[in-house]
């Protein structure tokens, strides 16, 4: 997918709690936010009406000589499975707003590229929900990213959620005391009528995952219940890394990158921390570090990925050229 002086390459970063665009043309770019793709709705209708929107809006600027160019859509989406990629089907239904070219994927992969760029290893994307993804000599391998219901085991929902139960097991004396039973009450209201309140939320998710914040921050004051459950995210999030570097076919002690993205391992040094001692001390020969980019250069990275990187087979593609 390569991009002509007079196109217009539409670039989504999509998750669960919002969807951020990036439109790149001749002589600039600019962002802007959507709505969050909904993996339990048609994922294609919904990429196809943020683009159309784009399109005929005139967000995808003109070219130099005043016309509008071919646009190209590359997008890393949460959740995205192959089946509901249907990349033809996106194509064309965008074919009459002038997209000629579109490449679709799981934003484990746009993360993973963000972050490590093309070297071996794995990444993890830390979020609402969390996905890890190794890459190797033996392809590439995703783990967790089952979702808040079955999995995303040290996400800022599973943070979250462990911080209420904490603070509801001190309310019945099942737990010790802790500072979170005072910052939920804060948060949600009455411990009673928490569970409730919180069900009848739409926002459930969102709100909850929220609730990582006040767990970090009475972490920082000292709180030991706090402490546990960010060392618990920790543990789990270094145990998907090295099952993905495992299954992704890397030998003991062989050299390999391991980094992350999003917000929550960034802002929680506890946590952060917590993570890199777990993997370096469990996988010899191993680097933990920051990551290379932000997810939007992963999604920028996807649109010329060679098609001999053992990444290229998670990416699903579609266009009108037939010499993309």
């Amino acid at each position: 997918m390569t991009t002509g002086d007079n196109a217009t390459l539409i670039l989504l970063d999509g998750g669960q709690t919002g969807t951020r665009v990036r439109i790149e043309f001749a002589g600039g770019s600019a962002d802007r936010e959507a709505p969050p793709i909904r993996t339990d709705r048609p994922v294609v209708e919904q990429i196809a009406a943020i683009v159309r929107d784009i399109l005929e809006t005139g967000a995808g600027r003109p070219g130099p000589d005043g016309s509008a160019g071919p646009s190209m859509v590359a997008a890393g989406v949460s959740g995205l499975t192959p089946d509901a990629s249907r990349p033809a089907d996106l194509l064309e239904t965008l074919a009459g707003v002038g997209v000629v070219s579109v490449a679709l994927t799981h934003d484990s992969v746009t993360a993973y590229l963000a972050a490590n760029r093309h070297e071996f290893g794995a990444v993890t994307a830390v979020g609402t929900g969390v996905v890890t993804l190794g890459v190797g000599r033996g392809g590439a391998c995703r783990v967790d990213g089952w979702g808040h219901l079955f999995g995303d085991a040290g996400s800022a929902y599973w943070i979250g959620r462990s911080g209420v139960s904490a603070a509801l097991r001190a309310f019945d004396g099942r737990g010790p005391d802790t500072a979170l039973r005072a910052a939920a009450e804060k948060e949600f209201g009455p411990l009673p009528e928490l569970y409730m309140a919180v069900q009848a939320d739409p926002d459930r998710v969102a709100r909850v995952a929220g609730f990582a914040r006040e767990v970090d921050a009475a972490s920082e004051a000292g709180d030991a219940v706090a402490q546990q459950i960010l060392d618990d995210a920790a543990g789990e999030l270094a145990l998907s890394v090295l099952t993905a570097l495992d299954r992704s076919g890397r030998e003991a002690d062989e050299k390999a990158r391991v980094s992350w993205v999003g917000g929550v391992l960034s802002a929680s040094n506890r946590l952060r921390n917590r993570f890199v001692d777990n993997v370096s001390g469990h996988a010899p020969g191993v680097s933990v570090e920051p990551p290379h980019g932000r997810p939007f250069d992963g999604v920028r990275l996807l649109a010329d990925l060679d098609v001999t990187h053992p990444l290229a087979a998670e990416v699903h593609r579609a266009s009108a050229d037939p010499h993309p």
